[in-house]
């Protein structure tokens, strides 16, 4: 992790979650940083795991983030890591875990977000993740970003017509999308 909690290392839940590799994360927010796309952010971490790439954010600037986990025992470690990257901080930093379903979150979610990571379990099938991301748009903020993390041997996800892809990136067995919301 870099930023004020670089020095923290993240629990990792037992099982049940594929973490993003240290290279893979650090190439993505180098890419991120050069966006200007993190600081003051309002983050959305969804199958978050661990909570990594969302706690990676905001150890790097953002404002307020949120962690969806459905596991049990996973969004108990977000929960233990939040609080120890939220004592870290040097400022306020709001980090909520909701401990639940993606779609189910997506489906009632308020408020706004700037950054959007979506880095399911690799079998997720593609028809949960075209809908996950069907949803978002309602509550993507104008200059929004959606990260999506899969497999390299999966397909390009089924974008829908309010997203725009801009950017893909292969890192080993690792695939890195990014889309923005769609002109009007």
């Amino acid at each position: 992790m870099s930023g004020f909690a670089g020095s923290l290392a993240l629990k990792v839940p037992k099982s049940g979650t594929r973490p993003t590799s240290d290279h893979v994360r650090e190439a993505m927010f180098s890419a991120l940083e050069a966006r200007d796309a993190v600081d003051g952010a309002q983050v959305l971490d969804l199958y978050a795991g661990s909570g990594a790439l969302g706690l990676e954010a905001a150890s790097r600037g953002a404002s307020e983030v949120v962690l969806v986990e459905r596991a049990a025992s996973a969004a108990a470690v977000c929960r233990s890591n939040a609080l120890a990257v939220q004592k870290a901080s040097p400022g306020k930093l709001t980090v909520t875990v909701a401990a639940r379903s993606v779609q189910s979150y997506l489906d009632s979610a308020v408020g706004t977000f700037d950054l959007v990571f979506l880095d399911p379990p690799y079998d997720l099938p593609d028809a949960e993740l075209t809908t996950n991301l069907a949803t978002l748009p309602r509550i993507l903020s104008q200059d929004a970003l959606v990260v999506v993390e899969r497999s390299s041997r999966t397909p390009e996800p089924a974008w829908p017509a309010t997203l725009t892809p801009v950017r893909s990136k292969k890192y080993g067995e690792t695939m890195v999308w990014w889309a923005v919301p769609a002109a009007e």
